[in-house]
Order: structure tokens, then C-alpha cells, then sequence
């Protein structure tokens, strides 16, 4: 990856795991808007990393619910 993305990756994992430990999602909106107003190439980078973030976190609640259904059964 380049520096961007490498960047971009670690703050969204970051502000990601910070999000999960306080509860409170607006830090991860809020480091997206601070490098939005220096680097909008960072910031595409970090929202893509976000959302990849998010959608792993879904898709990895509904494998837990499914295997959690078939154990039940």
C-alpha cells in the first residue's frame, strides 16, 4: 500500500477502536472532517477504510448469530 492508505488505515483503525471502547461514533466523523481540510486524498482513503471497517463488523454479527441459531437448534 502507499503511505495514504497505510495512513489511512491505521487512523480509521484507531479512531475505529476508539469509537467501540466510548460508545460514541462522532470521533471517527470527526477525524474525517479534520483530514478533510488538509488532505482530501486521506480523507478518501481513511472513509474507504471506515466503511470497510464497518462492514466487516456487520458481517462478522451476522456469522455469530448464524452459527449461534444453528448450535440452538
Amino acid at each position: 500500500m502507499s503511505y495514504v492508505d497505510d495512513t489511512a488505515l491505521e487512523l480509521a483503525q484507531k479512531a475505529f477502536a476508539e469509537a467501540q471502547a466510548s460508545g460514541d461514533g462522532k470521533i471517527v466523523e470527526q477525524i474525517g472532517e479534520l483530514l478533510g481540510a488538509s488532505s482530501q486524498s486521506l480523507q478518501e482513503s481513511y472513509s474507504t477504510f471506515v466503511r470497510v471497517l464497518r462492514a466487516e463488523e456487520r458481517a462478522r454479527e451476522l456469522l455469530a448469530k448464524a452459527a449461534a441459531k444453528r448450535t440452538d437448534a
